[in-house]
C-alpha cells in the first residue's frame, strides 16, 4: 500500500513539475503570441496631448484624425487634452517624456522645427516616433482682392517699382510666417517692412482690407471666407504640388521659384514606443487618411488633405529642422 502511494505521489510531483516547465516557457517567449507588453494593443484609453489652444487648426485637425482613427483601429479610444503652455513647448516636452506604451500620442508642430535653433527647448523631431502628418499646409501669398496686382511677378515689379513702401503682415517676429517672408525677400533680391500681429488672422485680414499692408505669406485656409468673398485673393503658394483647396493658384515652384515652406501638425509618439504598436497606429492613420469621410471633414475646415505616413513624417520633420536650421541664423529676433 506505501509503495502504490509514493508511486503515486512521485508521479504527481513530475506532473506538476511538467506543467510549471511548459508555463514558464510561455512565459519567455513572446514570440509565440506577440509580446506580453503589447499583444492585443489597444487594452485602454489612449491620450492624445494637443500643444494649442481648442479650436485652432492644429486642435481641430488632431481631434479630427483620432476621431476618425477610431474606425480603422479595433478597441481604440483616443482622449484629447489640450495643453497650450510655453507656446506648445511644454505639451511637445510632455509627450517625449513619456512612457513609450503606445498610450500617451500628442501632436507636435513645425515649431518644433524652429524652437530648437531659438534656444527655446531642446527637444527635436529624434525624440518622437512620427505616425502621420494631419496637416501640412503651405505659405500663400495674400492681398487684398482689389490690389493693383494680380500675379506673384506683378507683386515683386511693384515692391522694385515702390521701395521702400510695401508692408508685410505676421503672426510674430520669428514666427514661420516672418520666416517665410524673409526667405522671399532673398529669393527675389526685394526688401519689406515686417508688421507683426500677435493677436493673429483677423487682424491680418482687416489690416489687409483696409490697406494699412499691402501683403502677408500664412496658411490660406485661415483666410478662405474672405477668398471666397473676394475681399483677399491668393497670389501663389509654396508648395511643391497645386491645393486641393485652391486649384487654381500656381506655386512658387511651376513659377520658377523653388520655395517650399509649410505649417505642419503630426502626431507621434514618443521615440521608443514599441514597433507593433506603430504598426497599428500607423496602418490606422493610412486608412484614415485614404477616407473619402475623413478628407470632405478636413476641407470643410479649410485644411488640404494629405497622406504623410511614418518614414515619411519623420524625413519631412527632419528636413525642416535642417532647413530652419540655416534659415534662422540670418534673422534677426
Amino acid at each position: 500500500m506505501k509503495r502504490k502511494f509514493k508511486s503515486f505521489l512521485a508521479l504527481a510531483m513530475s506532473s506538476v513539475l511538467a506543467l510549471s516547465l511548459l508555463a514558464g516557457c510561455g512565459e519567455k517567449n513572446p514570440e509565440a503570441n506577440g509580446s506580453t507588453q503589447t499583444a492585443g494593443y489597444p487594452k485602454g484609453d489612449i491620450s492624445v496631448i494637443i500643444p494649442k489652444n481648442p479650436g485652432g487648426g492644429t486642435d481641430v485637425s488632431t481631434r479630427g484624425l483620432v476621431q476618425f482613427m477610431q474606425k480603422h483601429m479595433e478597441n481604440a479610444n483616443f482622449v484629447p487634452t489640450n495643453k497650450p503652455d510655453g507656446g506648445g513647448v511644454t505639451g511637445m516636452i510632455e509627450t517625449a517624456n513619456a512612457k513609450a506604451d503606445g498610450y500617451t500620442l500628442g501632436a507636435v508642430t513645425v515649431e518644433l522645427a524652429m524652437f530648437p535653433h531659438q534656444d527655446k527647448c531642446d527637444i527635436t523631431y529624434e525624440n518622437y516616433a512620427p505616425i502621420c502628418a494631419q496637416v501640412a499646409a503651405p505659405a500663400a501669398l495674400i492681398v487684398a482682392g482689389d490690389a493693383p496686382y494680380n500675379t506673384l511677378d506683378e507683386f515683386v515689379a511693384y515692391r522694385k517699382e515702390n521701395p521702400g513702401t510695401v508692408q508685410m503682415g505676421n503672426s510674430g517676429m520669428g514666427a514661420i510666417w516672418h520666416v517665410a517672408t524673409v526667405q522671399m525677400e532673398k529669393e527675389f533680391d526685394i526688401s519689406v517692412k515686417h508688421i507683426p500681429y500677435p493677436n493673429g488672422t483677423a487682424d491680418i485680414a482687416a489690416a489687409l482690407t483696409g490697406g494699412h499692408i499691402n501683403g502677408t505669406l500664412a496658411d490660406p485656409s485661415s483666410f478662405m471666407s474672405q477668398v471666397e468673398a473676394g475681399t483677399l485673393k491668393i497670389l501663389a503658394i509654396m508648395a511643391d504640388e497645386r491645393s486641393v483647396m485652391f486649384p487654381e493658384v500656381p506655386t512658387f515652384k511651376e513659377l520658377g521659384h523653388d520655395m517650399t515652406i509649410r505649417a505642419w501638425a503630426c502626431l507621434v509618439a514618443p521615440k521608443d514606443t514599441p514597433a507593433e504598436v506603430l504598426d497599428t497606429l500607423r496602418k490606422a492613420a493610412q486608412e484614415t487618411c485614404e477616407d473619402q469621410e475623413y478628407q470632405e471633414y478636413l476641407m470643410k475646415q479649410g485644411i488640404d488633405p494629405v497622406t504623410i505616413i511614418g518614414d515619411d513624417c519623420y524625413q519631412m520633420m527632419k528636413e525642416d529642422h535642417e532647413m530652419f536650421g540655416e534659415v534662422l541664423k540670418d534673422i534677426d529676433m
